[in-house]
């Protein structure tokens, strides 16, 4: 089971993670959502169950199935923001660049899942010659975050040629690359990527990881290997109900983020996307945790807490207020008289 990626609930079932009559009932949630495991996954699971924290975030269930009327397909309006395919340009000086749709694996909560997995969905050679003419018509553009999909499922020679095309383009200062890669295959993470990573612009790397579990011996070595080649390390986390929604399990993980010399960067409300309410955590609780962790955590070990407001209206804060008129509470949720007098 260890060694092999499973990409259906049939495979879920040779492997002994689902029951063999799960499988007809999981057939119309991979009709709508694809399903992928990879070995690096699949070894991280330590039990057959949704208690299970990284079987919880990559095993489908009936419960995808159950649609809100508040969820969306589009969940943070990606379609809103883009002017030609593969671009996304929300904010004016930075832009997504999303050349392929395809991930090393599928979490069952995805914002984008309606497309990932779709070939169609991925850059042809003239879509992303089109992409880069955008990019090179807009000067004030000076980030460029590789996304998708996951960039870092692409080959060194396509890897290489984007790389060097961004770094091409003088008024780019920044390549961001967003991906799960080296925490659910870690052996992606060669010397020749890494060599193919050191370009003109300032590269960092984004990791999406949620528990602490997922800082396998493995992990935690790619990362040392990014971290030793020179680039910059961050991290973004999603709160999710069963999973990481206490404040003990996130001052675990992050942590062992910084002792990875991994910089805790965004904690993310859940998108409303469709078919995950079962992963749904309240803001309310997401501030009382993010409440807790502040008197617990240094600085450096504190992601900012975010919403991305559905229907593509941008990112915004949305940790706890310390601050009223005349008072300010301090971590213990004590408060003590303040004046800008």
């Amino acid at each position: 089971m260890a060694n092999r990626t499973i990409i259906s609930a049939k495979g879920l079932a040779d492997a002994r993670l689902i029951a063999r009559d799960a499988v007809a009932g999981l057939a119309q949630v991979e009709s709508n959502f694809s399903t992928r495991l990879s070995a690096e996954v699949l070894r991280q699971i330590k039990s057959a169950s949704m208690n299970d924290p990284i079987f919880r975030q990559y095993v489908p269930s009936t419960d995808e199935l159950n649609f809100k009327a508040d969820e969306l397909t589009d969940p943070i309006g990606d379609q809103t923001h883009s002017p030609v395919k593969g671009i996304i340009h929300r904010y004016a000086d930075r832009l997504l660049l999303t050349p392929t749709h395809t991930c090393a694996v599928y979490c069952r909560f995805c914002f984008r899942r309606e497309k990932v997995g779709s070939a169609e969905a991925s850059l042809n050679k003239a879509e992303m010659d089109a992409a880069f003419e955008y990019i090179a018509a807009h000067p004030e553009v000076s980030e460029v975050i590789l996304s998708g999909g996951d960039p870092l499922v692409l080959s060194d020679r396509r890897i290489g040629e984007i790389m060097q095309r961004l770094a091409a383009l003088t008024h780019v200062q920044v390549i961001r690359i967003h991906t799960r890669v080296p925490v659910v295959e870690p052996a992606r993470i060669t010397p020749a990527l890494l060599k193919i990573l050191r370009v003109r612009p300032a590269v960092y790397i984004v990791l999406h990881v949620n528990h602490v579990a997922e800082l396998s011996m493995p992990v935690k070595k790619a990362i040392a290997r990014m971290a030793k080649g020179g680039i910059p390390l961050l991290s973004q986390s999603v709160l999710l109900k069963g999973v990481n929604d206490s404040a003990e399990v996130l001052e675990d993980l992050f942590r062992a983020l910084v002792a990875n010399r991994v910089k805790p960067y965004y904690f993310h409300q859940l998108d409303k996307a469709q078919g995950t309410s079962h992963f749904r955590v309240s803001i309310k609780r997401g501030q009382d945790i993010m409440r807790t962790l502040r008197g617990r955590l240094s600085g450096i070990a504190q992601p900012t807490y975010v919403l991305d407001i559905p229907g593509g209206h941008g990112k915004v804060p949305i940790g706890p207020n310390y601050i009223t008129k005349n008072e300010i509470a301090d971590p213990k949720g004590r408060r003590h008289r303040y004046s800008e007098k």
